[in-house]
């Protein structure tokens, strides 16, 4: 969340901001709540200075065996007051943190001002789309006709936007997340985790899924929700933790299912396995320094590449404009892999640096060396990738006329020799 000292003093900076963000939130009711809260602090101020006054002249009074009655009944009068008024004061410090907490993050300023992901700009591309002498076929109708994606039964299971991976669809699918977990843990240095797939409220407000976004998230009864990305476990390990600065950049890595009702997604992508409610991802999450996290963010990107490279998928890196950048984030990178059937670059990664953002929700800071003031870390998260999608790119880009698709190289290992799926 943003600093309350810089919501003070930057009140036409940031509505400017949100509206580069397309939202229509103003800073009008926090400012009338911040003036509020001042007024009832100064009061407060006010009655406990003349309670500790008056203290002192009963117990002169009562030194001196004179009556103190009247005194006394004007400061429990007075206590009384204070009680009500730091009552008071809590209801707004509430109503100000949920403004904050719903105002999005800043944007860096080499993040591109535009309205929406038309006015997106492209950074560079890797590789040639395909020319097939045959009218390629969708993911969906490949994968039915192979017998390894069953949509009737995953929607039998589960409803809508729900699939039965089956046979070798499921073999490519753990072959993939073990690929990319290798890949990051193995070269680029990051160390894999198992995280739980259910957290507590206070986790999800941390990285900022909460309270905005609280429409897409799965909860239980008792108030827990299921994970729509690892990143909210990862991030929030050191939560309200002090690091030292030696012990930063860290890179955490993690396979996790992810859960997302997609509230508002209807219509999009029906068909197929591109938008689901369930799905799998390896995540990529670094704590860094200020002083090195667009560097790290550079590092993430190429990292997410890495993997695209590796299996010879064709995609275009963008640069995310301030109207379709994430709430949390200041700055992102979308990378999109060429889907044949649909004859465009489909998202299958996206790497944020979110600044102090998140740290500030969770409290997670450092220590700079040779100081003894912390300050609160930088946050960075990224898909490693996708791993349903990347499932999809594999499928449409390797696909052969008869039917059946071609493994990429890297992956025949992991897929135990097999070279193709028919």
């Amino acid at each position: 969340m943003l600093d309350l000292k810089f919501m003070r003093e930057n009140k036409e900076l940031i509505e400017e901001m949100l509206r580069n963000r397309n939202s229509d939130l103003t800073l009008d009711e926090f400012v009338k709540l911040d003036e509020e809260r001042r007024e009832i602090l100064s009061e407060v101020e006010a009655l406990k200075n003349k309670r500790n006054v008056e203290s002192m002249e009963i117990a002169r009074l009562k030194k001196a065996k004179e009556d103190a009655s009247e005194l006394i009944k004007e400061m429990g009068e007075v206590s009384a007051k204070i009680k009500e008024l730091d009552e008071k004061l809590s209801v707004v410090d509430e109503k100000i943190k949920y403004i904050q907490m719903t105002i999005p993050n800043k944007y860096h300023e080499t993040t591109p001002i535009g309205k929406d992901e038309d006015e997106n700009v492209e950074i560079r591309r890797w590789g040639t789309p395909r020319t097939f002498d045959f009218q390629p076929k969708a993911h969906w109708e490949i994968g039915e006709n192979l017998g390894i994606l069953d949509f009737e039964r995953g929607a039998k299971l589960s409803g809508s936007r729900f699939v039965l991976y089956r046979g070798l669809g499921s073999r490519l699918e753990r072959a993939l997340i073990n690929f990319m977990l290798d890949m990051h843990v193995d070269e680029h240095g990051y160390t894999e985790h198992i995280t739980p797939f259910m957290v507590n409220r206070e986790i999800c407000e941390g990285t900022g899924q909460l309270p905005k976004f609280e429409e897409d998230m799965y909860r239980t009864d008792d108030d827990m929700f299921l994970i729509s990305t690892s990143e909210i476990t990862m991030t929030n390990i050191h939560r309200k933790e002090i690091l030292d600065e030696k012990e930063l950049p860290k890179y955490y890595t993690a396979y996790s299912p992810c859960f997302r009702r997609e509230a508002g997604s209807y219509g999009k992508d029906v068909k197929g396995i591109i938008r689901l409610h369930q799905f799998n991802k390896v995540e990529m999450v670094k704590l860094a320094t200020p002083e090195t996290s667009y560097d790290e963010l550079e590092k993430m990107v190429n990292n997410a590449e890495d993997v695209l490279q590796r299996l010879g998928l064709p995609y275009r890196v963008i640069s995310l404009c301030t109207g379709d950048i994430g709430f949390s984030a200041a700055k992102t990178y979308d990378l999109e892999v060429w889907v044949p059937s649909q004859n465009k670059y489909r998202e299958i990664s996206s790497c944020s640096n979110c600044e102090d953002f998140q740290a500030r929700r969770m409290g997670l800071k450092y220590r700079p060396n040779g100081s003894n003031k912390s300050e609160f870390v930088h946050t960075l998260n990224g898909s490693g990738l996708a791993v349903g999608r990347t499932l999809v790119a594999i499928m449409e880009n390797y696909q052969q006329e008869d039917g059946s698709f071609l493994i990429p190289e890297a992956l025949v290992p992991y897929m135990k020799g097999i070279t193709v799926v028919k």
